[in-house]
């Protein structure tokens, strides 16, 4: 493990690679600060660029991005009291109160140190535990790999919104999408309806597009109110600054959030944003200051944004040991892997050993980046913002096209684009996630790979799934994720229902 933490360290430290990180980070923080985009966006329109790239490279390039938008979210949700990512709606509560006291930079400090601390404790975790998992899981065969994309198919419940149906609906969907082509076992050709090119099969990265990119920007350009106005004082009162009393003050909070978000982010479909409020509601119990949480505490503010970038490197380690995606980005990550040949898992760490290593010291060294950008950048991230929104969606829009095109050459793949976009718009208008059908798509091939051959291990037996205790474990586990995840959506369709009763009663009171 030395050895292989050396080679990694070694390939990690070239100009190309530390170039791609801080580029990265860059554009994450660029893409997190503005309300409207997303990390998940940011890393689906670079994702073509790493076609020409090294794997290496590549994916510092991608996960870069993925550390840098998670805390980007938090400029504007400090500043204007509108999140940039969906993971920072926790950090809005104290963060933009806090600024709007007159201590805007101390709440962006305070951001970017529970940021840094939680990314970084995060991908040690990362870095040590993921070989070891890795160990145990090349015990796996067939059937366990079945039981697993059965797992990841199950993770649907959680991304399912408030209507577990149409999350079903939509991760059905996903799945008969990725049955489109030739199946590899029999030769025969599926849902292609004569068309030579839906004979090779969907496209990875225009589906990918078409689901998240332009439903986004449809999004945007429909919508009223979007631009805000952005106000900033150049000259920011220099008592505005965060104090090392008050970080050693905030790192119990900061710890112990680490944990929340770490555990939940190595839970797949967990995601970013139930670990920002879980850690949130811990904090405001656990506080001395509990009862002013919500009027600028930096307590408050530390532990959601401690919690969301704990998940980063955490939820990488199902895909690195499993090869199930534990997020929405690590589910992207499988394409960029895939695309040079290679499938994540445990095989990765006995056949490349040094590039896994590279990729997880990456990790780290993405957070640095992180740290320094935001440390001495940040006015200038505040200003983007005021970027013009005709000019900023048509670019994106732009992007969209030419990746769709440069996929394989082929203008069938911008058809396939725009298709799979304007569908998903109006399926999102109506209340259908976008997300399930994501991990249909994506973990459908794997399902029924490994079924037909777990089946012909068995002479078409379906009791090989029983008989086999990793297996049986595996399924149990999913039968409880399940069972918790639709728990849980039926416990918060209550909770707003008595919301809007208490809404509706005061409202007729007034």
């Amino acid at each position: 493990m030395i050895e292989s933490i050396m080679n990694g360290t070694t390939d990690v430290f070239t100009l190309v690679n530390i170039l791609m990180i801080f580029t990265g980070s860059f554009i994450g923080i660029v893409f997190g600060a503005i309300p409207g985009l997303s990390t998940d966006l940011a890393v689906i329109l670079f994702l073509p660029l790493t076609y020409s790239m090294d794997i290496l490279p590549g994916i510092l390039l991608l996960l870069g991005i993925y550390c840098g938008g998670t805390y980007g979210g938090s400029i504007t949700a400090v500043l204007i009291g509108t999140p940039g990512t969906n993971v920072a709606m926790a950090t809005v509560f104290d963060g933009h109160p806090l600024a709007q006291k007159g201590r805007p930079r101390k709440a962006l400090q305070m951001c970017l140190f529970a940021s840094v601390i939680g990314g970084l404790i995060s991908s040690f975790l990362l870095l040590f535990t993921a070989p070891y998992i890795s160990g145990f899981v090349l015990k796996f065969a067939a059937p366990e790999y079945f039981a697993l994309s059965l797992f990841g198919i199950s993770i649907i419940a959680g991304v399912s919104g408030n209507s577990m149906m149409r999350g079903i609906f939509m991760g059905c969907l996903g799945i008969l999408m990725a049955c489109v082509g030739v199946d590899a076992s029999s030769g025969a050709t599926r849902f292609s309806f004569g068309n030579i090119y839906l004979m090779k099969g969907l496209g990875l990265l225009p589906v990918l597009l078409g689901v998240f990119a332009l439903p986004n920007i449809l999004n945007q350009i429909y919508s009223k109110g979007y631009r805000k106005v952005f106000v900033y004082n150049e000259e920011i009162d220099k008592a505005d600054v965060l104090t090392k009393e008050e970080k050693k003050a905030c790192m119990p909070i900061i710890l112990k959030s680490t944990g929340i978000g770490s555990l939940i982010g190595a839970i797949p479909g967990a995601g970013a944003g139930i670990a920002a409020f879980m850690a949130y509601n811990e904090g405001k119990r656990a506080s001395k200051n509990g009862d002013k949480f919500g009027t600028g505490e930096l307590e408050g503010i530390a532990a959601p944004e401690s919690a969301n970038n704990a998940v980063t490197g955490c939820s990488l380690i199902p895909l690195f040991t499993l090869g199930i995606p534990g997020s929405v980005v690590a589910a992207l990550l499988i394409g960029a892997f895939t695309m040079k040949g290679l499938t994540p898992g445990p095989m990765l760490f006995r056949n490349q050993s040094a590039l896994m290593y590279a990729i997880m010291i990456g990790m780290i060294v993405a957070n640095v980046a992180m740290y320094l950008e935001g440390k001495y950048l940040l006015r200038f991230f505040m200003k983007i913002s005021r970027l013009p929104q005709p000019v900023l969606f048509t670019g994106l829009a732009l992007f969209c096209v030419a990746g769709s095109y440069s996929f394989s050459n082929n203008i069938f793949n911008v058809y396939v684009l725009m298709f799979f976009g304007i569908v998903m718009y109006l399926l999102q208008k109506i209340g259908f996630p976008g997300a399930p059908f994501v991990l249909g798509i994506v973990l459908g091939s794997l399902l029924e790979g490994n079924l037909k051959n777990s089946l012909v291990l068995s002479g078409g037996s379906w009791l090989i799934f029983f008989k086999r205790p990793i297996c049986v474990a595996i399924i149990f586990i999913t039968v409880f994720f399940t069972y918790y995840s639709v728990k849980k959506t039926r416990s918060l369709k209550k909770s707003s229902a008595a919301v809007t009763g208490e809404d509706e009663a005061t409202a007729l009171e007034d």
